[in-house]
């Protein structure tokens, strides 16, 4: 597994990043309960697998159920050997308020104290805001709680979890974030205007819901009406991946690691045989210039109707 640099922390990533909330909580499509998903001792030997495989980069969250927990049971005694991700409590409460300047350094310091416990270490790798958006991104209090816990030595890095190109750009207007997580994939490319000015600005791309919580792989099909155009428009990849020989999952995720200024690519793995098309897609084998020129002229028409979280919310992603 080729590693490249996250940014200039100094830390290195394998392409592949272990995502890791489908070990610990229900997530994705067909997975309703905990019934549908791995038993803790698979989860383990699965994390060992991946590990021994070569991915380095394992990323979680305070909010991904028993995620951080099974993290810190798998590398126990292989600490030095994996660099651990997580981000912090959700900082909104149920009216979608944040709390006062002068409460926010205490909920941030008692979520990475809980992250430590859970994952069995001192120190996180990478400590990122969970759901950021402008008003998250503007709080001086939380950027200064963050930058306490770094000068402090209780993280390596820091970044922050955006979802639209305006909040990327405004995390790297305030030059302090280490890292940024952001979504990029085959239907919607928008972040792409992003990646030189993270580039030259040294700060590390991790792009996450590159399979779009699994529609970019045999799960895409028999879609909800409300999806209908996105399933037709997914039908439009077959001729490229056929042409190189790869499935769907593999053409999405070598897309996205066709970016230079892309550090890793996050992975949901919650499967042996997930974890084998992942390594097989981080092969180091990527699109050339005119395959990229093809995968990026095939985008989505309506890139803004790609949003998850609004999709799960009406109930077209169970």
């Amino acid at each position: 597994m080729i590693k490249r640099p996250l940014g200039k922390t100094g830390i290195e990533v394998s392409e592949i990043a272990f995502g890791g909330v489908e070990i610990g909580m229900p997530y994705g499509i067909g997975v309703r309960s905990e019934t549908d998903m791995l038993r803790q001792d698979e989860a383990v030997n699965l994390l060992h697998r991946a590990l021994d495989r070569g991915i380095n980069f394992f990323d979680t969250a305070r909010m991904y159920g028993n995620s951080e927990v099974l993290m810190g049971q798998a590398f126990r005694g292989r600490r030095s050997q994996v660099v651990l991700g997580t981000k912090c409590r959700h900082f909104r409460d149920q009216n979608g308020l944040l709390p006062v300047d002068k409460e926010l350094p205490g909920i941030i310091f008692r979520s990475v104290q809980e992250s430590l416990d859970a994952l069995r270490t001192d120190y996180l790798d990478l400590l990122m805001i969970h759901q950021a958006d402008r008003e998250i991104i503007d709080n001086e209090a939380i950027a200064d709680a963050f930058l306490t816990l770094k000068n402090d030595g209780k993280i390596r890095a820091m970044g922050v979890s955006t979802y639209s190109v305006a909040e990327t750009r405004l995390v790297l207007e305030k030059n302090i974030w280490d890292v940024i997580q952001l979504p990029f994939n085959l239907m919607d490319q928008r972040q792409e205007s992003c990646f030189e000015e993270a580039s030259n600005k040294g700060v590390g791309l991790v792009v996450r819901s590159v399979l779009l919580k699994g529609l970019l792989s045999d799960r895409g099909q028999n879609l909800p009406k409300p999806l209908e155009k996105v399933e037709q428009h997914i039908r439009q990849f077959d001729r490229l991946r056929e042409s190189f020989g790869w499935n769907l999952p593999t053409l999405a995720t070598k897309f996205a690691l066709s970016f230079k200024q892309v550090s890793s690519v996050l992975v949901g793995i919650d499967r042996e045989q997930y974890l084998d098309d992942a390594l097989h897609a981080g092969d180091g084998s990527y699109l050339d210039k005119q395959g990229l020129a093809m995968a990026k002229a095939l985008e989505f028409s309506d890139p803004g109707f790609i949003n998850l979280h609004h999709w799960t919310k009406m109930g077209w992603l169970t």
